[in-house]
């Protein structure tokens, strides 16, 4: 069974930085992570849950919510099997549960999240 465990998540000052990082496991060789492409979700309180990045499973293209173009980079380790999301010049209004998310064919998987809050 698919695992995805977040973290890195905490309290961070306006115009900081923080990473997330995302360990995936139980992936098989007919089903190996590289195939899954690769997303960061958020859900802010109040909220409903919002895409933020995404990634194809060999890394080579990359996209963003236009909130968090040029502040935000995802990226992934094929081969530790991880996911990152390097966020810069964080806003009060980033502050969200951030989730990890697989999906390939029919198949997707959910991380529980970690909390990031943005606050003086």
């Amino acid at each position: 069974q698919v695992l995805l465990v977040e973290s890195g998540g905490g309290l961070v000052q306006p115009g900081g930085s923080v990473r997330l990082s995302c360990a995936a496991s139980g992936f098989t060789v007919r089903s190996p992570f590289s195939n899954f492409a690769m997303s960061w979700y958020r859900q802010a309180p109040g909220k409903e849950r919002e895409w933020v990045a995404g990634i194809i499973g060999n890394g080579r293209a990359t996209k963003y919510a236009n909130s968090v173009e040029g502040r935000f980079t995802i990226s992934r380790d094929n081969v530790k099997k991880m996911l990152y999301l390097q966020m810069d010049s964080l806003r009060s209004e980033d502050t969200a549960v951030y989730y990890c998310y697989a999906t390939w064919t029919s198949r997707e998987f959910w991380g529980q999240g970690t909390q990031v809050i943005v606050s003086s």
